[in-house]
């Protein structure tokens, strides 16, 4: 590693507040690092120079083997419940925070590095990562920002030069992730553990000036910083559900206190839509499936109400009743934000009848779910029967009795296809074409991976010459398995 004085202008917030959770470390070296992917939009929201980051030392910051004057590299601590199952010990096995930088529009954003080598935190692991995960993170990522749902956002991905033994010897790569933060429930629950009430408050303190500054002046400000987290993950979680996204490991190290989503392992979005749909190759009892997310988010978030507890009130039964009472906003919460958005893809705006259009909502997703319909295809279909041509919804359901019957409901409504047509996407990261660009770019060849962002970076415009990426995989492409990455 070495140190220059190249103008890439980070700090070290993170690791001067709370040093007990930031354990100074340096990236492994890179033999041959080659830029695969660099995210030039998102480099000059952070005014941070594309041309610059292509150049040696660029490339050096981007997997971590160049730290600029004033940076402070550092592996973070944090816990989880991974599955159910409680580690206290988990931490940045594989990453590195080199620093925070601030955006153009005058906010903290996190630049975080994936596969950049073995930490104290890697618990037997290599702390590398292959070309595929790393790229599989940066197209979903990028899918998921431009689909309007909140995510860390990959800044670049490098191939190392480096082989990484999985199942087969594969090219490394190192992902160059952006966030506001990296803050967890696991990072709650790592200092929980430690039963430092003193340095819980001040994490606490450090999360409500970074993401959620109007909880300060509450009457008590631990509380309404855990009832803004709750109302950002039930957002979260509703808009996940709404575009079909299945994260696959919602373990308590992957919830974030800003309400972005974060870690995109083995993450798939619905082809046929069944709410016990599991991607997930060690999700073996679909405790993560797409149905079960918002019930696992509440859960995780109990979690992180115990850990905040000591912060609540002095008398522990005191504390108790008040995390009890501000998790059960979860669920309204969460319900009022998927209903405006199952509204809105159905083209209804607020109404007077919204208790109709609710019902129909549901009438829907049962002759989705009966007919094997593709969720993403399904809904972009309505748009053309708002317009006067069902013929598309119709092809697509088995059921035409009950399809036309909601249609005529529907219709008496008014719908709005444009409405529509801003909330449904037509292109998403399609899983085979995700597997098909990412087996090209472990092979050398990055254009289908190139093709498949650029498709996905503007998910509701329908585009001539891009009609294979607003199609359902193909009959053979068979019942599809994710894996981790790691």
């Amino acid at each position: 590693m070495t140190t220059t004085p190249v103008t890439f202008p980070l700090t070290h917030r993170f690791a001067t507040e709370l040093p007990e959770l930031a354990l100074p470390w340096q990236a492994e070296q890179t033999p041959a690092p080659q830029l695969l992917a660099l995210n030039d939009p998102l480099a000059a929201e952070l005014g941070l120079d594309p041309d610059a980051l292509r150049a040696p030392d660029g490339l050096g910051l981007l997997t971590g083997t160049v730290v600029p004057i004033g940076a402070a590299p550092v592996a973070q601590g944090y816990a989880g419940h991974q599955f159910g199952g409680y580690s206290p010990r988990l931490g940045d096995g594989r990453a590195l925070l080199m620093g925070e930088l601030t955006d153009r529009e005058g906010r903290p954003r996190d630049l975080h590095l994936k596969g950049s080598g073995r930490t104290p935190f890697s618990r037997g692991g290599d702390g590398l990562a292959a070309v595929g995960p790393m790229l599989r993170e940066y197209v979903v990522s990028e899918a998921m920002h431009a689909l309007g749902v909140p995510t860390t956002r990959a800044l670049a991905v490098v191939a190392t030069g480096r082989r990484v033994r999985r199942e087969t010897l594969l090219p490394g790569a190192v992902l160059a992730r952006v966030a506001s933060s990296h803050l967890r429930v696991g990072t709650f629950q790592y200092v929980a553990s430690a039963r430092d009430v003193e340095l819980l408050r001040r994490l606490a303190d450090h999360a409500i000036e970074r993401h959620h500054p109007d909880a300060a002046s509450a009457e008590n400000p631990y509380r309404a910083l855990f009832e803004a987290v709750v109302a950002a993950q039930a957002d979260l979680v509703a808009r996940w559900m709404l575009v079909g996204f299945v994260h696959g490991v919602m373990n308590t190290d992957n919830v974030t206190i800003s309400g972005e989503t974060i870690d995109y392992g083995p993450c798939a979005f619905l082809e046929t839509y069944d709410p016990a749909t599991v991607f997930s190759s060690i999700d073996v009892d679909g405790r993560y499936a797409y149905g079960n997310q918002p019930a696992v988010a509440q859960w995780n978030l109990a979690r992180f109400a115990e850990t905040l507890l000591p912060l609540l009130a002095e008398d522990q039964d005191t504390a108790v009743a008040m995390a009890m009472e501000s998790l059960g906003t979860f669920g309204s919460r969460y319900a009022a934000t998927y209903a405006a958005g199952l509204r809105a893809k159905i083209g209804l705006a607020p109404s007077g009848q919204d208790a109709v259009a609710a019902q129909l909502g549901e009438e829907l997703l049962g002759i989705l779910r009966g007919g094997h319909v593709d969720w993403t295809t399904g809904f972009r279909a309505l748009g053309a029967a708002a317009r006067g041509d069902a013929e598309p919804v119709r092809g697509l359901v088995v059921d035409l009795a009950s399809i036309d019957d909601w249609l005529v409901r529907w219709r008496a409504l008014g719908p709005d296809p444009d409405l529509m047509d801003r909330t449904n996407p037509v292109y998403v990261p399609r899983n085979h074409l995700v597997e098909e660009a990412l087996d090209a770019a472990t092979a050398g060849d990055l254009e289908p991976f190139e093709r498949l962002v650029e498709a996905v970076r503007q998910p509701f415009d329908e585009r001539p010459g891009l009609e294979r990426f607003a199609a359902p995989a193909p009959q053979d492409f068979g019942r599809y398995t994710t894996y981790c990455g790691t």
